[in-house]
C-alpha cells in the first residue's frame, strides 16, 4: 500500500525575505520562485528602456510626463486562493499614471496595481513570466503589458480586454522605430534597447 503524500507547506512572505540578496524572489499562490540575478543583456534592455521612458514620461523631457516609472518595484496583491496571504511580484519595470498615484507609498512595496508593466524575458524566466505573472497582472487590472526579449530582439505589446484577458496588440523587432501604447506620444528606437 502506498503512503499518503505530504501536503506541501505554502510559502510565506517570511520565506521570501529569507532569500539571499544575490537572488530574485517572488511569491505566487503560496509558491516561492527564486531566480538568479538578471544576465547582462537582460539588465541592459531593462535599463535602456526605463531610461527612455523616465525621461519622456517621468520627467516630461521630450514627452508629456504624467507617469511614475520604476525599475523592479515590489507589488503586493491579495492571493484569492488564501485569504490573508499575498502574491508578491517584481516586474522589471512598472508605471503608474500620476493621477492614480500622486504620492509614493510609505511602505517598501506597492498595493496599487500599475497601469503598465514590462517584463524582460530570459530563458530561465520566460515561461514563468508568461504563465504565472501575466495572468495575475490581468486579474489585478493592469491595462498594458510589454514583454521584451533581448535575445530575440522583440517587443510584444498587450492590452487588457474587458474580460480581464490579454489581447496581443503588436510585436516589433530589431531596430524598429515604434509608437506603442501607453507611451505612444513618443517614438521609441528599439535599437537602443538592444545596444551592445
Amino acid at each position: 500500500m502506498g503512503q499518503r503524500a505530504e501536503k506541501q507547506r505554502r510559502a510565506t512572505y517570511a520565506d521570501l525575505e529569507a532569500v539571499p540578496p544575490n537572488k530574485m524572489a517572488e511569491l505566487v499562490r503560496g509558491t516561492l520562485h527564486v531566480f538568479p540575478r538578471p544576465a547582462p543583456r537582460h539588465a541592459q534592455a531593462e535599463t535602456e528602456l526605463a531610461t527612455e521612458l523616465v525621461g519622456a514620461f517621468g520627467r516630461g523631457r521630450g514627452g508629456p510626463g504624467g507617469w511614475r516609472i520604476l525599475v523592479e518595484p515590489e507589488l503586493h496583491f491579495p492571493d484569492p486562493e488564501a485569504p490573508g496571504e499575498i502574491d508578491a511580484l517584481v516586474p522589471d519595470i512598472a508605471g503608474w499614471r500620476r493621477e492614480r498615484m500622486p504620492e509614493l507609498p510609505k511602505t517598501a512595496y506597492f498595493e496599487l496595481a500599475p497601469d503598465w508593466i514590462c517584463e524582460v524575458l530570459s530563458p530561465s524566466t520566460e515561461d514563468y513570466d508568461r504563465g504565472e505573472k501575466m495572468p495575475i497582472y490581468a486579474r489585478e487590472g493592469v491595462r498594458n503589458a510589454w514583454l521584451v526579449d533581448p535575445i530575440a530582439r522583440s517587443l510584444e505589446v498587450y492590452a487588457l480586454s474587458s474580460g480581464r484577458e490579454w489581447t496581443s496588440v503588436a510585436t516589433h523587432r530589431d531596430a524598429a522605430r515604434v509608437r506603442v501604447e501607453p507611451f505612444d506620444a513618443i517614438e521609441l528606437d528599439l535599437s537602443v534597447v538592444w545596444a551592445k
